[in-house]
């Protein structure tokens, strides 16, 4: 049987895995706008073909998920649950 101490330390834990998920996916989304703004008035002169902006949003994109499993469904339901009662 867990203790408080042990159950709160990993209860803090949880919850500063999904606060550090929610500003990173905020950064996430102001610099892809950025990016996206830098690129739609500069692509008349390239030639057609994929957006260079896809290639950032796609890498960063994966591990944002990566960090968002581990944050929310990483963590066992019970452990929550626990905590709400």
């Amino acid at each position: 049987m867990e203790t408080t101490q042990q159950r709160d330390e990993r209860l803090w834990r949880i919850a500063k895995a999904r606060a550090g998920f929610k500003s990173h996916l905020i950064i996430y989304l102001v610099v892809n706008a950025g990016l996206w703004a830098v690129w739609f008035p500069t692509d008349r002169d390239l030639p057609e073909g994929v957006p260079w902006p896809i290639w950032p949003a796609l890498g960063w994109g994966i591990a944002l998920a990566f960090q968002y499993y581990n944050a929310y469904h990483k963590t066992s339901y019970n452990t929550v649950k626990e905590y709400q009662h």
